[in-house]
């Protein structure tokens, strides 16, 4: 079914979406509006999201990350060069 804008828009029954439904997905992933109708006269669209992005967290690897107590003493390669 084409709207006045030209984009495919998909009007289906609720029975007819749980046969075709990997069809309506790929066609909701590619920008066409998909309703699919209850028997009462509901609508539902099948729209795609984005997974929302993760911001890090400051601290959240608190305890995760050690370091040694000689961390920042001269190491012995360089000892020629410290005098």
């Amino acid at each position: 079914m084409q709207n006045g804008g030209g984009v495919t828009m998909y009007r289906v029954t609720l029975s007819e979406a749980q046969t075709r439904l990997m069809s309506l997905i790929a066609a909701a992933l590619e920008g066409e509006t998909v309703l699919i109708a209850q028997e009462d006269g509901r609508f539902v669209q099948l729209v795609p999201v984005k997974e929302p992005q993760r911001h890090p967290q400051f601290g959240s690897a608190r305890g995760l990350i050690t370091m040694a107590d000689d961390f920042d003493a001269p190491l012995e390669d360089f000892t020629e060069y410290m005098s």
